[in-house]
């Protein structure tokens, strides 16, 4: 991809992280740190993969950053501006997580380590049917303390599933700490990973140049699932959310909220 298009992402995703702060404001609280750690994965995924190969689907797994997922689906034109502003309200349709049946939702996910398997469902349909389709998730570092997910990843391992595009949203956070603190265990993770005949690249997750790289290093591999390990910041762009467990869940006060407005205003 050309430096415009990195540049025309980097604008996007920091208004999409302005969108998400003003939602903020709207509702009693939100999934706020992770949502924005995941805005350069799912800018990239609809606005360079969903076009690159059409009629494939994306499975938002880790539902609990919806949010990042609707402001992006409205950029596109595909959730109006009016169901937007309706976000977690009894008047509208979407809630704190995916639900199937609104525009471009192909599943309902939240509960950990569900949605993965439901890919390599939809990807093994693919390849029985020879359709030329990829499936693409983005899943937590937290689905991957789900034994659901392992299994899922084993599965799509025996089935040679090469059309099975995984991104790893891995901030090392959550609602109660540092995974590295709550979770020694839980590392290295990707060596756990690549042990289960995945493919994998290791990125920065807040460049898209870098996640670009790591796709065009993986697309024309064959036969394994095809993993991009996204190292991300919990809460980036606003410098006293990132890293903070305490924005797992919340919602920034009127004082918090002009901060976070003039921090994200004076990125270019």
């Amino acid at each position: 991809m050309s430096e415009n298009f990195y540049q025309e992402s980097k604008t996007r995703c920091n208004n999409h992280r302005k969108k998400i702060i003003e939602i903020s404001q709207t509702v009693n609280a939100l999934h706020l740190g992770g949502a924005l750690s995941s805005i350069e994965m799912v800018d990239f995924i609809y606005y360079r993969l969903l076009k690159l190969y059409k009629d494939s689907k994306f499975i938002m797994s880790k539902g609990h950053g919806s949010i990042a997922q609707y402001i992006t689906l409205n950029s596109l034109g595909i959730i109006s501006d009016e169901e937007l502003s309706k976000y977690c309200t009894s008047e509208g349709k979407l809630g704190c997580h995916p639900d199937i049946g609104n525009p471009g939702i192909h599943a309902s996910t939240g509960s950990l380590g569900h949605g993965l398997g439901l890919c390599v469902g939809i990807a093994q349909a693919y390849k029985i049917k020879s359709k030329n389709q990829k499936i693409i998730t983005l899943i937590s570092d937290g689905e991957l303390q789900e034994g659901s997910t392992w299994e899922s990843l084993m599965m799509a391992a025996n089935l040679n599933l090469d059309n099975l595009i995984i991104f790893v949203d891995h901030n090392g956070s959550q609602s109660f700490g540092q995974t590295k603190i709550t979770h020694p265990a839980f590392y290295p993770i990707i060596d756990k990973l690549v042990s289960f005949n995945c493919d994998l690249e290791s990125v920065n997750g807040h460049e898209t140049a870098q996640i670009d790289e790591a796709f065009n290093k993986l697309k024309d591999k064959t036969n394994k699932p095809k993993i991009i390990f996204c190292n991300t910041v919990k809460g980036k762009g606003v410098s006293y959310m990132e890293n903070q467990p305490i924005w797992h869940y919340r919602s920034p006060n009127k004082e918090e909220y002009l901060q976070a407005v003039k921090e994200l205003e004076e990125i270019k």
